[in-house]
């Protein structure tokens, strides 16, 4: 949680800008010194604004808000770390939104795990008109995932990725199943 800094300094201390007949004014001089120290953290934000936009270097709070503002896959449950790539991803997703790799980076961004996906499309290039079609004629999408510990929430969260990042004319399922685990030896 942000808040103020006890003795943070103004980068731009209103009374050195004051007519030279204030510069010896003590009373001035305490007026505007009690000014600057309210807005000294409004200008270390302006000053510091380019790393609020980093999600790598803003702040947790903001990185939050950032996830909404740039459209990010995120539910807030996510750990940090997870966060802030999906906020840094978020502009690349835009671009392959529909996709087969856009809906394996979405849904390996939101879970940490890659996804297997199946589906019915394909492409096909040909030299003589009226050749077969690629893939089957009923579009479908299937999303499996695996994860180490999977909860019920899992499977609707999912879901909701894979209908929000899948092509829009694309009917889908999706299955969350546990990860198989190895044996430790």
């Amino acid at each position: 949680m942000r808040g103020s800094v006890d003795g943070l300094g103004s980068s731009a201390p209103i009374g050195a800008m004051l007519p030279a007949v204030f510069a010896e004014d003590d009373l001035a001089q305490r007026f505007v010194g009690g000014l600057d120290e309210v807005l000294a953290p409004i200008l270390n934000v302006l000053d510091c604004l380019p790393a609020y936009f980093d999600p790598a270097l803003a702040p947790v709070d903001f990185t939050r808000w950032l996830a909404g503002w740039v459209g990010a896959e995120t539910d807030g449950s996510e750990p940090e770390p997870r966060l802030r790539a999906a906020v840094a991803a978020a502009a690349y997703l835009h671009r392959v939104r529909g996709t087969r790799r856009g809906l394996a980076e979405t849904v390996r961004l939101a879970f940490g795990a890659e996804p297997e996906i199946t589906e019915s499309g394909g492409a096909d290039w040909s030299a003589r008109p009226l050749g077969r079609f690629p893939g089957v004629p009923r579009p479908s999408l299937h999303v499996a995932l695996r994860l180490p510990d999977p909860k019920p929430a899992d499977e609707h969260r999912l879901s909701a990725l894979v209908a929000a990042a899948r092509p829009a004319h694309m009917p889908f399922t999706v299955k969350v199943t546990p990860a198989e685990r190895t044996p430790q030896t």
